[in-house]
């Protein structure tokens, strides 16, 4: 590798790119070279390029994550705040390479040696996208790593999306707490009512639900070790008699009118758009007549295409198969299902500070967290938190709570007044 040299045209594009930088960035090179950008301060970034062929394959596949795949393999590396280094990879986004700069940054990268390695994890998933085995797959590989993990940076119920802040300095527990029981008043949920909870995760809606409102409770879930987690805490909690959850798939949810309302947090993300109307007629299907929907999920500000950097990163790491659509078409879904559209509420602000809790947790957390999965895998995930939370407060990602009605259910059941 030795003989190979960083192409003249990167080295310029990048002086010029980071003369503005708000932090200093140092990049090495494999050869030796060190390039010392950005404006003076004290938290920096550093950035290795430890093969030629990260820089080749970057420039010619013009994929960011190649970044990701080449840190996994051992043929980059970077130091600095998650935060520094996230809004790095923006900055270099932002500024882009010129026409005649990329057509010369094409053809000098093009003689560089290649990475030993050519993974790409998007390709390794077998079955149809959304079929119901891979779902399955993509659920288990994301809430499978390990309840231990995620204890070291949730809250004590283990609610794993967005809180509700009354103010920022309020803790994590009690905007869970809050989020809870503003979910459960939103559905008008009364003693001896039967709840659906659709991706119940670890169970924290249904167990607030019961012990605060009284209900009988039915959770799914794909994930195996949610169920084995679930029944455990319903069994030490005395919950036997009101909760039970299964491992089912939304579409193979009872196909007449069975429970009095329906909630779904954080379930839609999985679901994929050309699954939407089956998700909303299951959902109908199983509702009594009179009763609520109540939906929580993440949308896109941008039509989804799968694209974006941010986008790709959560879907090949993170969240396998995940798709964002805008609200809009999410409701005309709705609509077409026959649900009536009762109210639509924005948490936006609430999820980046989740997210900002959930990142400073996990770095408390970090000897443990490392202990877990490996401090590249932890990496990753701080990437994941802290990226996601720029995004919410940046607008490029939305979160909504909308609370359905069956569509015939024409006599008014509901205050006239929005209530809190």
């Amino acid at each position: 590798m030795g003989h190979a040299t960083l192409p003249a045209t990167l080295r310029n594009w990048l002086v010029t790119a980071l003369e503005d930088f708000p932090h200093p960035v140092k990049i090495q090179f494999w050869e030796g070279e060190i390039l010392n950008l950005g404006k003076a301060g004290d938290s920096s970034v550093e950035l290795d390029f430890r093969h030629p062929g990260v820089l080749r394959s970057l420039i010619l596949k013009r994929d960011p994550l190649v970044l990701t795949e080449a840190y996994l393999n051992g043929w980059f590396d970077f130091h600095g705040e998650i935060e520094n280094i996230v809004h790095l990879g923006q900055h270099l986004a932002w500024k882009g390479l010129k026409r005649t700069q990329g057509i010369k940054a094409w053809l000098q990268c093009l003689f560089l040696p290649r990475l030993p390695l050519n993974v790409n994890p998007e390709n390794n998933r077998d079955g149809e996208v959304h079929s119901k085995e891979r779902d399955r797959a993509a659920i288990q590989h994301h809430y499978d790593v390990g309840d231990n993990f995620y204890q070291l940076w949730l809250d004590p119920w283990m609610v794993y999306s967005c809180a509700h802040f009354e103010h920022p300095l309020m803790s994590l527990a009690e905007a869970q707490e809050q989020k809870l029981d503003i979910s459960c008043r939103k559905l008008k949920l009364q003693s001896g009512e039967t709840l659906l909870d659709i991706g119940c995760g670890w169970g924290a809606m249904l167990r607030w639900a019961a012990k605060h409102y009284g209900i009988k409770g039915y959770g799914i879930t794909l994930s195996e070790k949610q169920v084995a987690y679930n029944r455990q805490r319903i069994q030490e909690e005395g919950l036997a008699d009101q909760l039970e959850v299964h491992l089912l798939d939304y579409r193979d949810l009872p196909k007449e009118p069975t429970f009095d309302k329906i909630v779904s947090v954080g379930m839609i993300e999985h679901v994929g758009l050309n699954q939407y109307p089956a998700y909303f007629q299951s959902a109908y299907q199983c509702l009594k007549s009179g009763g609520l929907f109540l939906n929580h999920g993440i949308t896109s500000t941008d039509q989804w295409n799968g694209s974006s950097i941010g986008e790709r990163f959560i879907n090949r790491y993170i969240f396998p198969d995940g798709e964002l659509i805008q609200l809009t078409p999410m409701l005309r879904e709705a609509e077409k299902a026959r649900w009536e559209i009762v109210d639509v509420d924005n948490w936006r602000p609430h999820y980046a500070l989740t997210l900002r809790r959930w990142a400073d947790n996990l770095a408390k957390a970090k000897t443990e967290a490392v202990q877990l999965i490996g401090e590249k895998l932890y990496n990753i995930w701080q990437l994941y938190l802290v990226g996601c939370a720029i995004g919410f407060e940046q607008n490029q990602m939305g979160i909504y709570q909308t609370v359905l009605r069956r569509k015939e259910d024409e006599k008014w059941n509901l205050p006239l007044t929005r209530q809190g």
